[in-house]
């Protein structure tokens, strides 16, 4: 009895051994280095101190928490657009869509995951430059009289991004109204409702859990974006990632810039736990039903 135990025990602890050492390790350790750093402050050449220099610094220059709030709202902007357009894509392949149409919209939502972010930017770029094939086309059919530029805009940065984050909506979206049972749509239907109704008072009360999750999931994937931005928006995007690799790379300030990172986390970190808290969701309720 003892040996059985001993071994569900080693078995135990052999299997999460590996995502133990991916928490600590990758996790858990840089974000830990990264608090340190952003405490200390620089006083004479390698000489610091601990303090929040890096935090006053940063609540003083109005630049800095402009671009921090702007992200936040474009990232909130991206996260609803998706949900919008996520939706009823996820409730066409969980309950209508049969087992093959389904294998093949999964796989057109996958095809831009098999490219990098560097390679999506560009093919943006591509498409929506002053010499792109939009403007190609709208030229050569007469609706424009000259090259149209469409990219370097806010709206060009938030198309790309609900481009880049839609997949991580639907997932979740699918995983939850696949676990529905028809009958209650149906049964909605039989009491009168009609189909507004059914999907405020049923639908969407069942996926609020793959709603939660793939909002929380798209909101911080687009908060960390960098690569994207910088490409579409250029220099009248401004995005707090941007602030952060310029206070790593061009200033090499690594204090400020750790500074910089632990704030975007913590920013994030409030917004999630907000909307959590509005929707009447908990995260481990949220992750194990979705």
């Amino acid at each position: 009895m003892t040996n059985a135990r001993d071994i569900r025990r080693l078995s135990l602890i052999l299997l999460f051994a590996p995502f133990t050492l991916w928490i600590v390790l990758l996790i858990a350790l840089p974000h830990a280095g990264m608090v340190v750093l952003s405490l200390r402050e620089k006083v004479a050449p390698r000489v610091y101190e601990y303090g929040l220099g890096n935090y006053i610094d940063f609540a003083q220059e109005p630049i800095y928490w402009n671009t921090l709030i702007r992200t936040g709202s474009m990232s909130l902007l991206v996260t609803a657009l998706a949900l919008v357009i996520g939706f009823p894509v996820a409730y066409y392949i969980a309950k209508i869509a049969g087992n093959r149409t389904r294998g093949a919209l999964f796989l057109v939502i996958l095809i831009p995951l098999w490219v990098s972010d560097l390679i999506r930017a560009f093919g943006w770029i591509l498409l929506l430059r002053e010499t792109g094939v939009v403007s190609s086309v709208l030229q050569w059919s007469g609706l424009a009289g000259g090259p149209v530029e469409f990219l370097y805009s806010d709206a060009t940065v938030v198309m790309g991004l609900v481009y880049t984050v839609i997949l991580f909506m639907i997932v979740p979206l699918v995983s939850t109204l696949d676990g529905m049972d028809n009958a209650m749509i149906e049964a909605g239907y039989n009491l009168g409702g009609n189909g507004f109704t059914v999907l405020r008072r049923i639908i969407i009360p069942y996926a609020m859990p793959g709603i939660v999750s793939g909002c929380i999931v798209t909101f911080m994937l687009t908060a960390g974006s960098y690569l994207t931005p910088i490409l579409l928006g250029g220099k009248n995007s401004s995005w707090f990632t941007e602030q952060i690799y310029d206070q790593f790379i061009t200033r090499y300030n690594w204090e400020s810039g750790a500074a910089f990172g632990f704030l975007l986390l913590a920013f994030t970190s409030l917004v999630v736990w907000l909307g959590l808290k509005l929707s009447g969701q908990s995260l481990a309720t949220t992750v194990a039903r979705s």
